[in-house]
């Protein structure tokens, strides 16, 4: 594991680019294993035990981009998402896995960041999920990632507040290592809100009060300019709840296109580098890329970002 504990580094990482840095995130997984030919609809995570030397060049691949902190491919190895393939009783060894494999290629140099994704179902009354039972859920998935060797945590993609604090206290029960918390929002009018209603002020509110070290979002149905818009939203209210915590950015490359049955993103590695710098400029020093982003997007951003600080 790195020298410096993630907590830190991502603190000191200023120092790469003057007073004002940048820490770089890995892009997409999916997008990079469809372009190497792993169909739609497998289970992405049990490549971690099925084709791991995939997932290795894929985490390489990022860090010599430029990345300081790849994801482990564990975004759907919960036992709800994983029993959807068949492969609940696979969690522990589906996860420890992914972090072992990102470790490999991290390194003692770089991080490893363990990917939690949402269950995909309700919580009561509006689902069938109990508290209790869902704590129990991600406290396995994260000991399987701790033991694997992550350095902290990011919770990704999640849209409910109930659910965002069950995974949080689920994973402080079993570590004290850092954690990201992110969401996915859709533009409603003049502002910003996830799938299940929630806006930017409460998702920062909620995760904040938790204790977390970094809150971001990703995913979402936006286009670029929004995503820059979201930045700035973000920055103004962490200002204005004068609250010790880092923001992080991983947008999507833009709005997909469906072209001959094929979804498309289309934002170009120039243009993400350029949004990049937007979001970076309005006071987000995390940044990665979602959907539709690979190691050219990341190196883009890294160019644009570090030109003259390395």
């Amino acid at each position: 594991m790195p020298k410096i504990n993630l907590r830190e580094g991502i603190k000191q990482e200023p120092r790469f680019a003057g007073t004002q840095g940048v820490f770089l995130l890995d892009g997409a997984m999916g997008t990079e294993l469809i372009a190497r030919g792993v169909e739609a609809g497998v289970c992405n995570d049990y490549l971690n035990i099925e084709s791991p030397d995939v997932i290795l060049e894929i985490h390489r691949s990022y860090l010599s981009a430029g990345s300081d902190a790849v994801l482990t491919n564990t975004f759907g190895a919960n036992k709800y998402a994983l029993a959807r393939h068949g492969l609940a009783d696979k969690v522990v060894e589906i996860n420890t896995a992914g972090a072992q494999i990102a470790r490999r290629a991290a390194g003692g140099e770089k991080y490893v960041l363990g990917d939690i994704g949402p269950s995909g179902d309700f919580l009561e009354p509006l689902g069938n999920l109990k508290p209790a039972e869902l704590k129990d859920a991600f406290t396995q998935q994260a000991k399987a990632l701790l033991d694997g060797g992550v350095d902290g945590f990011i919770i990704e993609t999640m849209t409910a507040l109930d659910e965002v604090e069950i995974t949080i206290e689920a994973l402080k029960s079993i570590s004290d290592l850092p954690v990201f918390v992110s969401w996915a929002f859709d533009q409603t009018g003049d502002s910003f809100k996830t799938m299940m209603g929630v806006d930017v002020e409460s998702a920062i509110s909620k995760a904040v009060s938790l204790g977390v070290d970094a809150v971001g979002f990703n995913c979402g149905t936006l286009v670029l300019d929004e995503y820059i818009k979201l930045a700035e939203k973000f920055v103004s209210s962490v200002s204005a709840s004068a609250r010790d915590v880092l923001i992080y950015a991983e947008p999507n490359a833009g709005k997909p296109e469906l072209i001959d049955g094929k979804v498309v993103y289309k934002v170009t590695p120039e243009d993400f580098a350029v949004a990049a710098e937007k979001i970076h400029s309005a006071g987000v020093n995390i940044i990665g890329g979602c959907c539709g982003t690979g190691p050219k997007h990341i190196a883009a951003v890294s160019k644009k970002l570090r030109a003259g600080n390395r």
